[in-house]
């Protein structure tokens, strides 16, 4: 049966948030999970490290060591776990995200409950990228036909594939999806500064934005008077071209580095971009 969403159903509803967080290396993106309910919050670390969240009370699920484990690669887990959370691809009848893989990873993470559960924080995407890489590299399609010697194309083509279902199969679940990645920054001839997400492959970077919800930039400033701070750069329209997207529209252009808070605002704030403009600048007479 299929059924239309009333409006009173849905804007009842809490929504789930998607976020996309890049950062330079060092500037605390994996702190930030600390300012979320450890009690319904999964962190999945892929960088083998949780140092940086000793202190947090919350639940993590080390994708390396249930690789090790398990005798798989930790791509394969990474793809798995996304299939777990998100659940069955009614589009894909037997493939890596169908009923029947669904039906087997299911007992290997028997021993998840994912029920208590509201918040995914992933860390991080660049690792998961590279990782995704090393996996694609040794699949018959990295491989050429002709010679059997490896094949870069067929290797990043299928990379790209990967990464860009792997994000959206996990934005498809019905749990809020946090990751965090690496932000880079790369000088041209004129000594302009720009800023791109270290993600292996150049297809997740491009298409990304179009499947979170929200991308912030976590960054450090300084106030005039010499006070340093963290800021999570949030509108895409931002003096410093930081990666940015506000598609809930509640967001100011910097935000304290606070997702519990973040994610409450973007929930029940009160909405800036009210007025749409339609017209275009008149010219000066």
């Amino acid at each position: 049966m299929i059924r239309i969403i009333k409006a009173d159903d849905r804007l009842k509803a809490v929504p789930k948030i998607n976020i996309a967080i890049f950062g330079p290396s060092g500037v605390g993106k994996t702190t930030l999970a600390r300012t979320l309910d450890p009690k319904t919050t999964l962190f999945v670390d892929l960088e083998a490290g949780t140092l940086a969240i000793q202190d947090w009370s919350g639940d993590v699920l080390d994708v390396r060591e249930a690789a090790i484990g398990l005798g798989a690669h930790p791509w394969e887990i990474a793809r798995a776990l996304a299939l777990y959370i998100g659940g069955p691809d009614p589009a894909d009848r037997d493939g890596p995200y169908s009923q029947a893989m669904y039906n087997k990873v299911a007992e290997v993470f028997a021993g998840v409950d994912l029920s208590k559960y509201t918040t995914i924080f992933v860390d991080s995407i660049t690792v998961a990228s590279r990782e995704a890489l090393k996996w694609s590299q040794i699949q018959p399609e990295a491989m050429s036909e002709k010679t059997g010697k490896p094949d870069n194309r067929g290797a990043y083509g299928l990379l790209g594939r990967e990464m860009i279902r792997w994000l959206t199969h996990l934005q498809h679940s019905n749990k809020s999806i946090i990751v965090v990645g690496i932000l880079d920054s790369e000088k041209d001839d004129l000594n302009r500064i720009s800023w791109t997400p270290q993600i292996e492959g150049s297809k997740t970077g491009r298409e990304l934005p179009g499947i979170f919800d929200q991308v912030v930039t976590l960054q450090s400033f300084t106030t005039p008077e010499g006070l340093g701070y963290r800021g999570l750069v949030c509108t895409q329209m931002n003096p410093w071209g930081y990666p940015a997207k506000d598609r809930s529209g509640r967001l100011d252009m910097v935000e304290p580095p606070h997702l519990g808070e973040l994610i409450a605002k973007i929930r029940t704030g009160q909405r800036i971009d009210t007025n749409i403009v339609t017209t275009l600048p008149q010219k000066a007479s």
